[in-house]
């Protein structure tokens, strides 16, 4: 018999997550719920979330609902009643469910983390910050807490040295819809675990100012650049992004932001720990350009300093 499902997510992550159940025989998607249109850029345009924008592309039509919260809002609470959803599906929603809603129906979220590490809002990003080997996907139960309740599944993934985030998010989003569909297909014969208290860490949201960078240790800067060259990208203290890098070494001790060599397309910088070798960069109010032209533009050259 065909599940009832209610969908809840924001994002591409979520995306991937609801194409899955939409393609799926066995689900009728009957209800999004996602994110109010934000405005968006230096023109402020209303844009609705990526979730919405696929459903409106793919002439998708289900209801979609955009309240600014569930808690207290009996007009959304009472139309999720009459749903009568067997299962409401979460993935990076953006909002934490109130009791009302968690007593209507099984809820499920879809964490990008291996629980209980990382609950919270940014676990791919923390994961790769903390040079994780392995990060995944856990299904689990919701109740009122933050990412607390009982496990359902759980899938890995190792975390390749080179994968930037947006390539780890696109493989969790994967998994993630994988996941789910595994998850609702045996839910009856799964048996919840607990989550180990002992083993809670926490991820706060990421915020514009998380992006400023040093040239102190050229690991920890090569971490914070796979974490957040999405967004909100890396910068130094002279707001000079740092568009694309890699890690050279992280050994040699050096004079911190010391031009060590110029090649073609990179230079190679020095970190008081390590050295990055930097391609990209973008000045203020400027495009971005290759650093050799940046560089060659502020006439500075090997043994100078970029700061």
């Amino acid at each position: 018999m065909c599940k009832k499902v209610v969908f809840m997510g924001t994002p591409d992550y979520a995306t991937i997550i609801f194409d899955a159940l939409i393609k799926n025989d066995n689900y009728n998607i009957v209800a999004l719920f996602t994110q109010p249109d934000k405005k968006v850029g230096r023109k402020q345009i209303l844009t609705p979330p990526h979730i919405k924008n696929y459903c409106i592309q793919n002439s998708i039509d289900i209801p979609i609902y955009q309240p600014n919260t569930l808690r207290n809002n009996k007009d959304m609470i009472d139309t999720l009643k009459e749903l009568k959803p067997d299962f409401i599906i979460v993935a990076a929603y953006g909002q934490l469910l109130p009791k009302e809603v968690l007593d209507i129906a099984v809820c499920i979220n879809l964490h990008a983390s291996i629980l209980p590490k990382y609950r919270g809002a940014s676990p791919i990003q923390e994961s790769i910050l903390n040079d994780d080997k392995y990060t995944g996907v856990t299904a689990m139960l919701m109740e009122e807490g933050l990412d607390s309740g009982d496990i359902l599944a759980i899938q890995y993934l190792k975390l390749e040295n080179s994968m930037l985030v947006d390539e780890v998010f696109n493989k969790l989003s994967i998994i993630a819809a994988q996941l789910t569909i595994t998850t609702l297909d045996n839910y009856e014969k799964i048996n919840p675990k607990k989550q180990n208290d002992s083993e809670v860490s926490f991820c706060k949201k990421i915020k514009k100012d998380d992006g400023l960078v040093t040239l102190e240790d050229a690991k920890s800067l090569y971490l914070k650049y796979k974490a957040y060259c999405y967004w909100p990208g890396v910068f130094l203290d002279n707001n000079l992004k740092l568009k694309k890098l890699e890690l050279n070494e992280d050994k040699s001790i050096n004079e911190e932001g010391k031009i060590l060599n110029i090649d073609k397309d990179y230079a190679i910088i020095a970190c008081q720990k390590g050295s990055i070798k930097v391609f990209t960069v973008q000045a203020p109010s400027k495009k971005a350009v290759n650093i050799t032209d940046y560089l060659r533009g502020k006439r500075l050259t090997v043994n100078d300093t970029l700061i």
